[in-house]
């Protein structure tokens, strides 16, 4: 078991005045410095003259037992000079945030000159560099194993076939908001028999054991389609040339295509001829799913897709399906079924979806074996190997078995390892061939076991990162696992056996090639939902009474406007101030009309440039920030003033204290989470905190549980009711929002846009916060504070291009904490 270091959110301070207490602490275990550092850089005669001045005038005379009374038990006269704690580097990093806040010396108690807080400040860094230069210190990431998903996507691309494996594994731990980084990782003897349970699944899939399965291709129209032929309400409209039209949205009509149950797993290309009817030059929205559609099956979402009005459109699909595997249609923004069935589908006026026909091809193969197959076993013959219940059954044999299984292990060993191997380390693998041929295995039999073998090696489940400077071949699967989650491929493998890839110019060309290929979009996927916590976007849903415009395409639009705006800035390498505000976003149909912005129809997304008074622009105002960032039923400006500081600033605030209850708002609206939050700052030991947290929570507070713009709170009770379209609404307005504050400076803010504003002042903050998040994603170890002085480097080389994000990009893959450990 891999044990991790204790973070800074372990510490507990109860008050402003512990939290100096416990500073001062820190700052005095700097001096206790080894011999050998004192010796070679002489930092106890500098402490001596710069940083002990400063703590004599604004510390000892209230924590020095020899001047009078120490005040919270804490006596700086009892502080050994000459003893360095092992485990500091943390809390220093803590210390220098408290010192950079200002937030001391506590309130009431002079601040601290310029001057001197620079001389501490300084003193402490040289400190933090000394001990990161110390030879026997440990390297920055401990052994790392790949997460779930970067264990799926590799098991896919070293087998060649897509195989769903994380909901095997237990869960990931996260730590720093990552889930890859090293010290929080552990492995059990249970996830070790998951891993053996995966590789047998996956090379299940991978090998072809029978004869290539028969292609289908066959037309089928929604006539005789569940629940077309079965429903008993008049919900559907049937045309002349075999076209069914759904007019209804009510999910238990939805049409699955019942008559397509194909008993072979693969690809199946699916054509939709579709059109919308009746639809007023408007597209008619609509959903595919895929899954078995049992009850207690797994389906899901496969996309949404526009039939544009009056105009058959061929929609060209193609999806991966298990054995009795289908697809199923559900139109988007319809009529309820009660509505159509009253008037009648065939004199119904509204829009619908007319479906004209679906063609069906599969399962799709380029040649059999299929690649999958070859990928392992190379061109090696099968010949029939028939049983009981699988009379075509075929096995791969050899006629020189031994020749031939080492050929095998060795190229199959030397694309899951991630780099060149040595002869003496295929031989494990050999003699597991050996044995089991002596127990009348067959060839393929006993070769199967030699590959679960190399499957479950900690060459394979782990990243070989020695302590220095990466070899080339560690630094292409870093690559690979930073901007594709995924295994290193044939031409990041060549540079690296060629010793070529650590230069500069081929490190910046591939990080070109892959950021502009297809599988760095989970990159995209994975990096935001983590960093952003989107990934948390269904922890909760939103009450149906205040909220009932939310629904799944809703959902859906809010995370592709997120990724789609986080690839538009790397792809053109925009300045990270667009994170904070910009003029343009994202945006199709159904999330326009959330954000109150005309003219804008259907599933397409596409660039829009924003109306300034929308007040949207930048993550903070995107409907998907906004959800995970507030629960089902309301809004928390503590919440989300504390994830704008962590997330956005990179200065999370501490813990609350013990026994200090959580504000939450009275969503009966008899009082305002303003007025609440008034009444707990007026706490001293929460006030401290709470003058840096509710700011950005205030300005955040326009925006609802949803991401919608409101003036007044939405309540169950204390206000008026609602009208919208000439509907009355479950829910009813309460009192006003107040969306103005002041930042911890003094600065005022009326609301998010002038807060932006303010934010864009903070833009090397921001910057020096995304590139320690990039580097700990990057890396699996968050930056140590010895290591800010690089953080500062690349942010400086950035801010000279305008703070570009793929330039972020390339200077973080090219620095000493990307390419050593």
């Amino acid at each position: 078991m891999f044990v991790g270091k204790p973070h800074i959110a372990e510490y507990h301070p109860n008050s402003c005045l512990t939290i100096f207490f416990q500073t001062i602490l820190f700052i005095l275990s700097f001096i206790n410095i080894s011999p050998h550092l004192k010796a070679a850089d002489n930092y106890p005669e500098e402490y001596q003259a710069r940083a002990l001045p400063v703590l004599k005038t604004h510390c000892f005379p209230c924590h020095d037992s020899t001047v009078g009374p120490v005040k919270g038990k804490l006596d700086l006269g009892k502080i050994n000079p000459e003893i360095l704690g092992k485990q500091q580097e943390e809390l220093w990093n803590l210390v220098l945030k408290r010192i950079q806040s200002r937030e001391m010396p506590p309130k009431g108690k002079p601040a601290l000159p310029e001057e001197d807080l620079q001389a501490v400040t300084q003193w402490i860094r040289k400190t933090q560099e000394a001990v990161a230069r110390n030879p026997g210190k440990a390297n920055r990431v401990v052994m790392r194993r790949l997460n779930n998903l970067e264990y799926e996507n590799t098991m896919r691309d070293l087998l060649g076939v897509p195989v769903e494996l994380r909901d095997m594994l237990p869960q990931d731990n996260s730590a720093n908001g990552f889930d890859n980084i090293a010290d929080a990782q552990h492995t059990s003897q249970f996830l070790m028999d998951k891993y053996l349970e995966g590789a047998d699944k996956a090379l299940k899939v991978a090998i072809a054991n029978y004869p290539q399965p028969p292609v289908t291709k066959k037309r089928y129209t929604l006539k005789e389609m569940h629940p077309v032929r079965s429903t008993t309400e008049k919900v559907f409209r049937h045309l002349e040339d075999g076209t069914v039209v759904c007019f209804s949205s009510s999910p238990w009509q939805a049409v699955t295509l019942s008559s397509f149950y194909p008993p072979d797993r693969g690809k199946y290309r699916f054509r939709i001829a579709v059109s919308g009817f009746q639809s007023q030059e408007k597209p008619v929205v609509f959903r595919v799913d895929a899954g078995t559609m049992w009850m207690n099956g797994k389906n899901q979402l496969v996309s949404y897709y526009d039939a544009p009005s009056g105009q058959l459109t061929v929609i060209d699909i193609v999806q991966e399906l298990e054995p009795r595997g289908t697809i199923r249609i559900l139109p988007y923004g319809l009529a309820n079924s009660q509505a159509v069935h009253k008037v009648g589908a065939d004199q119904f006026e509204g829009p619908g979806l007319a479906v004209h026909w679906i063609e069906v091809e599969g399962p799709l193969y380029d040649s059999w074996p299929p690649e999958s197959h070859r990928m392992i076993f190379g061109t090696l013959p099968s010949k029939p190997d028939p049983t009981a219940n699988a009379s075509k059954r075929t096995e791969v044999y050899s006629m020189n078995v031994l020749a031939d299984a080492e050929k095998v292990l060795r190229d199959f060993a030397t694309r899951a390892f991630r780099r060149k191997i040595k002869s003496e380390e295929i031989q494990p693998y050999m003699d597991l061939v050996k044995a089991r041929l002596s127990e009348k295995y067959s060839f393929e039999q006993a070769l199967r076991v030699a590959l679960m073998g190399i499957l479950v090696s900690k060459d394979f489940l782990f990243l070989r990162e020695g302590p220095g400077k990466l070899d080339d071949f560690a630094i292409a699967s870093r690559l690979s696992y930073f901007l594709w989650g995924s295994m290193p491929d044939q031409e990041l493998l060549a540079l690296a056996e060629s010793g070529t890839l650590h230069q500069p110019n081929h490190l910046h060309s591939q990080v070109e090639r892959m950021l502009a290929g297809p599988r760095s979009s989970g990159f995209t996927k994975n990096f935001t939902g983590q960093w952003l916590n989107l990934r948390e976007i269904d922890s909760t849903i939103p009450s149906h009474i205040l909220y009932p415009e939310y629904d799944e395409m809703l959902k859906a639009s809010m995370l592709l406007e997120t990724n789609l705006f986080f690839e538009e800035i790397l792809r053109h390498d925009l300045s990270i101030a667009n994170f904070i505000a910009s003029d343009f976003s994202m945006l199709n149909g159904r999330l326009a009309r959330h954000y109150g912005i005309e003219g804008i129809h259907g599933w397409q997304f596409r660039k829009v440039n924003l109306p300034k008074e929308s007040h949207r622009g930048g993550l903070l105002t995107m409907a998907s920030v906004l959800k995970v960032t507030a629960n089902g039923t309301y809004t928390s400006p503590v919440l989300r003033g504390a994830w704008v500081l962590e997330r956005i600033l990179g200065t999370p605030p501490p813990r609350p204290p013990e026994g200090v209850a959580a504000v939450e708002p009275d969503i009966r609206g008899a009082t305002t989470i303003r007025e609440q939050l008034a009444k707990h700052r007026s706490v001293e030991s929460c006030a401290g905190c709470h003058i840096k947290i509710d700011p950005p929570g205030f300005a955040l507070e326009s925006f609802d549980v949803i991401g919608g713009w409101r003036e007044y709170y939405r309540t169950s009770g204390n206000g008026k009711p609602v009208t919208i379209d000439n509907r009355r609404m479950p829910y009813l307005q309460g009192k006003p929002v107040d969306p103005s504050d002041a930042m911890p400076d003094g600065q005022k803010f009326r609301n998010i846009d002038e807060f932006k504003q303010l934010l864009l002042l903070e833009k090397d903050q921001v910057a020096k916060s995304l590139a320690a998040k990039l580097v700990a994603y990057a890396t699996g170890a968050p930056v140590r504070e010895s290591e800010q002085t690089k953080i500062d480097a690349i942010v400086a080389k950035i801010r000279a291009k305008d703070y570009g994000f793929r330039s972020l990009i390339h200077e973080i893959v090219l620095s000493d904490l990307f390419l050593a450990n």
